[in-house]
């Protein structure tokens, strides 16, 4: 069961990605989104809440709790997705500058970096954080 789930929530991980470059790519261009129809508008919705629940789902298999001591780097990681996700919100604001989508772009892949090291090693201190 641990390595569907596990799997699962890799692919959705991996969709989530390509759909958010997907998209900073188009704004970047500035270009116009086709008018598409409204089952693709759900696809990140739909994908993102899989996401969610089997990340909820791996907490309940593991038994790896966060916001607790038995596993820091699960925290450190939920809070590297907030961030994420801001910085993945701001470079996509159509309203920002050129500049400040790209430093938000490039600060979202980085903070992918960090969520992918944490999930790798599961060891805050490789980031100075523990």
């Amino acid at each position: 069961m641990y390595l569907e789930v596990k799997l699962f929530h890799l692919f959705t991980v991996v969709t989530s990605v390509l759909l958010y470059l997907y998209r900073f790519l188009k704004y970047y261009r500035q270009q116009q989104v086709p008018e598409i129809p409204r089952l693709l508008k759900r696809i990140p919705h739909i994908n993102d809440t899989l996401l969610l629940s089997s990340g909820i789902a791996l907490i309940s298999i593991t038994g790896f709790t966060p916001f607790t001591a038995s596993a820091p780097w699960l925290t450190y990681k939920l809070f590297a997705v907030v961030f994420y996700i801001l910085c993945g919100f701001w470079s996509t604001n159509r309203s920002a500058s050129l500049a400040s989508r790209v430093f938000f772009f490039i600060a979202a892949l980085s903070w992918l970096v960090v969520i992918f090291g944490l999930a790798v090693s599961k060891n805050p201190s490789l980031f100075g954080m523990g």
